[in-house]
């Protein structure tokens, strides 16, 4: 796919103008590019990751291009037991540098035994916990963006996280919402814990559990963990839709680069605007439908890729991501059903090749928001567990028991 551009711009112009931000230092890790993909279950798997890497390098600044790009949450549990699933989650492509993994546990023995297994095996060179995510299996269970509230389990399991991957130079980062509602918030008490159990940095998702994705990001309470941390580095996320989204995250909260989640969603090549504007240039792709569609087919194939071949488990994966690759376009009613049945690559071909390839890139229609939302609501949580902030009872119990049921790799 190549950029629609102004005449006086080409891929990878930056004559005249400076890099926006330095190179990301994590630990020994440096990420040239300060934008990272945010991990999303089941959507940053290696296909997706390849896919917005593809486009990410195609910006046109060479090695000063590179992101991170972070890999589904991965369940501690299922990967000390090994489970075919996780083994598969964690793989990476042979090029892809660095390899992230996110890992979810609560339990800090088995986040530990995770950790230790990911670097003594050599399966990563970066690692993130996840303590933002706020769906009601994860939440209910004390994990996730529930997790921070109890503060010494927190402690616990950065500090363990760290322990076993710092002599291996691996660095652990935290990604974490505000907090669990507006009375209940963590993060700048949070940012602190981890910042002084030695994660290498700390990323907000300026969003309490709560929200889930509805209203609007906090940018503010961004800038308030930024000047709390003045002595790690702090990403940005929430509310980031384009290029120019990001710059003015960073121009407001003075952020040291930003995590990028939905905004990609069914655009894998904002990547490439995002390199470009964070190298100072002002490349930005605006595909037609015809180059949407070879996207959303290349897509196709490395998901079958990654499914050993399974064409029919890979088009079942590519379905969920149709309605935000066509989003504002002229695809028909008819056309966009039958793709979100397609069993065979062959399907995928057929159905595109009725699109009118020529259609240009409808603009505002296809801009903005993309992903449920959701709306706000109660948090599922254990139960007493806002009772205190120390671990007891009945919270202590489930979190004993609470890897076991939450499924997924």
């Amino acid at each position: 796919m190549t950029a629609t551009l102004d005449a006086d711009t080409r891929p990878g112009h930056t004559a005249g103008v400076h890099a926006v931000l330095p190179p990301l230092q994590l630990g020994r890790v440096t990420v040239p590019s300060p934008v990272v993909l945010a991990p999303m279950a089941g959507i940053t798997n290696r296909a997706f990751r390849r896919l917005c890497r593809e486009f990410g390098e195609s910006a046109g600044v060479g090695e000063s291009g590179r992101c991170l790009y972070v890999s589904e949450m991965i369940t501690s549990r299922a990967l000390v037991e090994r489970t075919p699933e996780s083994m598969r989650l964690i793989t990476h492509d042979p090029d892809e540098n660095p390899r992230s993994v996110q890992l979810y546990g609560v339990d800090p023995a088995t986040v530990r035994a995770a950790v230790r297994l990911l670097v003594t095996e050599d399966r990563a060179d970066h690692i993130d916990l996840n303590f933002g995510c706020p769906v009601p299996k994860v939440t209910r269970k004390g994990g996730g963006s529930a997790l921070p509230w109890k503060t010494e389990l927190f402690r616990g399991i950065v500090a363990g996280a760290v322990a076993e991957a710092e002599p291996y130079g691996v660095p652990v980062t935290v990604k974490m919402r505000k907090g669990i509602d507006e009375d209940h918030l963590t993060y700048l008490d949070a940012g602190r814990i981890a910042r002084d159990s030695g994660a290498a940095a700390v990323a907000l998702h300026g969003r309490t559990a709560s929200q889930s994705y509805s209203g609007t990001a906090d940018w503010d309470a961004i800038a308030r963990l930024r000047e709390a941390l003045p002595d790690v580095p702090v990403l940005g996320n929430g509310d980031i839709w384009s290029a120019e989204d990001a710059l003015a995250m960073v121009a407001r909260t003075g952020v040291d680069g930003v995590v990028v989640g939905r905004g990609c969603l069914g655009r894998p090549w904002l990547f490439a605007d995002l390199v470009s504007a964070f190298a100072g240039g002002d490349t930005r792709v605006r595909p037609t439908l015809g180059e949407v569609g070879e996207a959303l087919r290349r897509h196709a194939v490395y998901l079958t890729e990654f499914y050993d071949g399974d064409e029919f488990r890979a088009c079942r994966d590519i379905r969920k991501h149709i309605a935000w690759y066509l989003k504002g376009f002229p695809a028909g009613h008819e056309i966009r059903h039958r793709l979100a049945l397609v069993d065979a690559l062959a399907d995928v071909d057929d159905l595109l090749a009725a699109l009118p390839a020529d259609a240009p890139w409808p603009g505002e229609a296809a801009e903005g928001p993309r992903g449920r939302a959701g709306s706000p609501r109660a948090v599922a949580l254990p139960e007493g567990w806002l009772e205190t902030r120390d671990l007891t009872g009945a919270a202590a119990r489930n979190i004993a028991q609470a890897e076991l049921s939450v499924s997924g790799g």
